[in-house]
């Protein structure tokens, strides 16, 4: 694995002499009473501001901030016109646009395509205080107010569409979200280290233009640049013919035949076809990788052939790994899209220093007494990790976070709990949380680095856990007990989701989670019960489910509680059949559960459940014209089966 600039190791930016502000100020009068009389960065979000490490606009104001930038917050703006643009002045170095912690897609609708009345990342939880496509319209807002002010767009929203995308809202495929926001440059992922070069580099009088070397980020070009080798994506994984035969019948413009008119040319019926792909070198030197480049199908080609969409998705994810990823370029039109590798993950040391800066941990002043249902929900907790390597195919977070975990100290860990205990309103002795993505895959990593760097698996729990894989759960065992003997803390609850399959390589662990750490429910998530849609979710089978089940029932008995386990579902999952349904049905009854949420599949953009829904082929393996079909259940006869379950719970009475 390649190492980076360590995040806080850049000379402090001349600002720093203003200090720490208590909070990142949302308007001209806050700006004037800490002595600023411009603004170095300009955060633009979807969310309300609130100064958490759980909301992003919040770390990257305070990341920036301790290297000396000052940096404002427009927080919802009204997008129908520019002047909330403008309230706080030009920016000196760049807007950076983001939606929020959520797709403002799916935060404003629901799977069924039906508009939400209430947005938890809004004060009193009110709708309709972000756009459709937030990261577009803000982007293009922010441009109508300062027509030469860089804009770098990233969070969530951007990091999903950062190449032709299918989008389940219009039921199109739609181009990188980079043309459609006009901005300079897109950053994915966590983006901390992206931004900070961003921000250096433009104060020491960089051009937003030329920088096209920096890792995690996506930009546009017109030509490739001298000295890169180009790799056609079809060299590594064939799908197929590219385009179809030429129909032998078809008339030409002079009446003729086009096989007649290339035959009498001397060239073969087949070349129309292949003029429109050009061949590149099929293997690279090891020597050469850097300076080598894999061209996906072209927008053009992913919108008229569907087969072509779910090779392309099967590229980006085999070229996701930050040890021996390599440059991606998707042509849109007349320009090309090009996606540096994903950029190194932060290291312990660094993770630290992010969760510690000052933040206040509570919403800004501007919000009054305004309960904001997100940040109410995440308050007393505390995360521990990011990046998830359970691949599955239906979430977002690989895709955006990576597979490799990054993960605090336990020193760390426990001085944020601690700084909850002294500082935050209304705490009770009650940690809510200590996960992350998954809550049990703190310090969890491949045993061999030079391993780790060289897999290109997009799960390292399916089909079973590798055996190179560190599953050791001491460190955290060690973790929950210092947590919940910190002096004024009564009880440490874990809510982030458990990976089952993984606990069970503990039985230790899970003895600490169920006699310590469970307020009566536990979350998991089998998601489905058939192996058809398991197989396409790369979820483990049911029977490693009761495995944990027999293990936490044990040990809740020995407790002498009485707990259980609240299983998640999907439901219309590409994979599912109708009998599928009907098991999962049964088994719902049999095993005394009911329907107490439902939540069918929702296509995310760039997931690979995603391209299996649009395509109808199973992106996991080699895709070709006649590889796997995947049935994909669509329409309202099936989406509004009953026991589509997310969240259920025991019948009274009822065995859990």
């Amino acid at each position: 694995m390649q190492t980076a600039r360590d995040l806080f190791g850049h000379r402090k930016h001349w600002a720093a002499r203003f200090g720490t502000a208590p909070f990142l100020p949302m308007s001209r009068a806050e700006m004037d009473a800490l002595g600023w009389d411009s603004c170095d960065v300009i955060v633009v979000t979807g969310d309300a501001y609130v100064d958490h490490p759980s909301f992003g606009m919040a770390i990257i104001g305070r990341l920036l901030e301790a290297q000396g930038f000052r940096v404002g917050i427009i927080a919802q703006p009204d997008w129908h016109s520019a002047e909330p643009f403008r309230a706080l002045g030009k920016p000196n170095l760049f807007f950076g646009i983001t939606a929020g912690n959520m797709d403002s897609m799916v935060n404003r609708y629901t799977s069924d395509r039906r508009i939400r009345s209430d947005d938890a990342y809004t004060p009193a939880g009110e709708g309709g205080k972000r756009p459709d496509r937030s990261v577009i319209v803000y982007a293009q807002r922010a441009r109508e107010a300062f027509a030469d002010a860089p804009i770098v767009i990233g969070g969530i929203e951007a990091s999903l569409r950062r190449i032709a995308h299918f989008d389940y809202w219009s039921e199109k495929v739609r181009r990188s979200v980079l043309l459609d926001a006009k901005a300079d440059l897109l950053v994915y992922g966590n983006a901390e280290r992206q931004i900070v070069d961003i921000a250096h580099r433009l104060a020491a009088g960089e051009s937003i233009t030329d920088i096209t070397d920096m890792r995690g980020t996506a930009f546009l070009r017109r030509a490739l640049p001298e000295g890169w080798v180009e790799i056609d994506s079809t060299h590594l994984d064939t799908p197929g013919p590219i385009n179809p035969p030429i129909d032998p019948y078809a008339m030409d413009d002079n009446g003729g035949t086009r096989a007649a008119a290339q035959a009498s040319a001397g060239t073969p019926a087949s070349s129309e076809a292949a003029t429109q792909v050009v061949r590149f070198v099929r293997r690279v030197k090891s020597a050469d990788r850097e300076r080598s480049v894999i061209r996906l199908p072209a927008f053009e080609q992913v919108v008229d052939d569907p087969v072509m969409y779910a090779h392309a998705s099967r590229i980006l994810h085999l070229e996701a790994n930050p040890g021996n990823a390599r440059a991606l370029v998707q042509r849109h039109g007349h320009q090309d899209v090009w996606l540096n590798p994903p950029p190194i993950p932060l290291t312990t040391k660094e993770m630290d220093q992010v969760y510690e800066l000052p933040y206040q941990r509570r919403p800004h002043p501007f919000y009054g007494d305004a309960e904001i249902p997100a940040y109410k929900m995440i308050r007393f907790s505390v995360a521990i990790q990011r990046g998830c390597f359970g691949g599955c195919t239906f979430c977002s977070i690989t895709e955006h976070e990576g597979r490799i975990i990054q993960s605090r100290s336990e020193g760390s860990v426990l001085r944020e709990i601690e700084t909850i205990r002294d500082t935050v309103p209304g705490f009770t002795g009650v940690i809510s949380d200590l996960g992350g993505p998954t809550a049990n895959m703190y310090r969890l990593a491949c045993k061999s680095r030079e391993i780790e760097s060289a897999c290109r698996k997009p799960s390292c729990v399916y089909p079973g856990v590798c055996p190179n894989l560190n599953t050791d759960h001491t460190p955290l065992i060690a973790l929950y007990r210092k947590a919940r003997e910190l002096p004024g803390i009564k009880k440490v609850l874990i809510a982030s989701g458990v990976r089952y399959d993984l606990a069970i390589e503990s039985p230790e662990y899970v003895k600490e989670l169920a006699q310590h750490h469970v307020g009566g429910y536990l979350k998991i998530a089998p998601e489905a019960i058939g192996e058809g849609p398991l197989s396409k979710m790369m979820k483990p089978g049911v029977g490693t489910y009761y495995r944990f089940k027999e293990l936490f029932d044990r040990y809740s008995r020995e407790a002498g509680k009485e707990q259980y386990l609240i299983p998640y579902f999907i439901a219309a999952h590409p994979g599912t059949t109708d009998e599928d349904m009907l098991e999962l049905a049964l088994w719902l009854k049999k095993n005394g559960f009911r329907a107490d949420q439902v939540q069918a599949f929702l296509p995310s953009p760039m997931a690979t459940a995603t391209a299996m829904y649009h395509s109808g082929k199973n992106p996991l393996r080699r895709v070709s014209r006649g590889s796997e079909a995947v049935v994909i259940p669509k329409g309202l006869k099936r989406s509004a089966q009953p026991f589509r379950t997310q969240h259920t719970r025991p019948r009274r009475g009822g065995r859990p």
